[in-house]
């Protein structure tokens, strides 16, 4: 069941998940975007152009970040607006992983619009890879 406005409150926890990347889900992340720029699929270039080594694409984590909320409102097309700034690189080790943690919890209410705005911690190992992180959640 669809979350309802009525139920929330500011500072109710609404979404929380990790999400997973590793070497694998950047090049099918790369192949499906389009984007082979080599600092995420290559070490070198990406230590030549002083990154601690390959990066996940920061679509790719913004993405992974909106996820979780798209799935407590029930329907993707119930996010309405979108918005981060980028604030560190997402280092993906070869071999292993990295882990995306995300809480959102909601921000504000707008009765109104019919509305929750969701804030968005987005994480790596306790360090935020994503300042900003807001979604605009339309809910019944």
């Amino acid at each position: 069941m669809a979350p309802q406005l009525a139920d929330l409150t500011v500072g109710q926890e609404v979404a929380r998940a990790q999400v997973v990347v590793d070497r694998a889900r950047l090049v099918r992340y790369a192949g499906a975007s389009g984007d082979f720029n080599p600092i995420h699929w290559n070490d070198r270039v990406a230590s030549s152009v002083g990154l601690p080594g390959v990066i996940a694409h920061g679509m790719w984590t913004m993405g992974a970040a909106a996820g979780p909320v798209a799935d407590w409102a029930g329907d993707p097309g119930a996010v309405v607006d979108y918005q981060v700034r980028f604030t560190r690189p997402v280092p993906v080790p070869d071999p292993g992983e990295a882990v995306v943690e995300v809480v959102g919890v909601v921000g504000a209410l707008d009765a109104e619009a019919g509305t929750a705005r969701v804030d968005l911690t987005v994480t790596v190992e306790g360090a935020r890879v994503l300042g900003k992180a807001q979604a605009v959640v339309r809910l019944a």
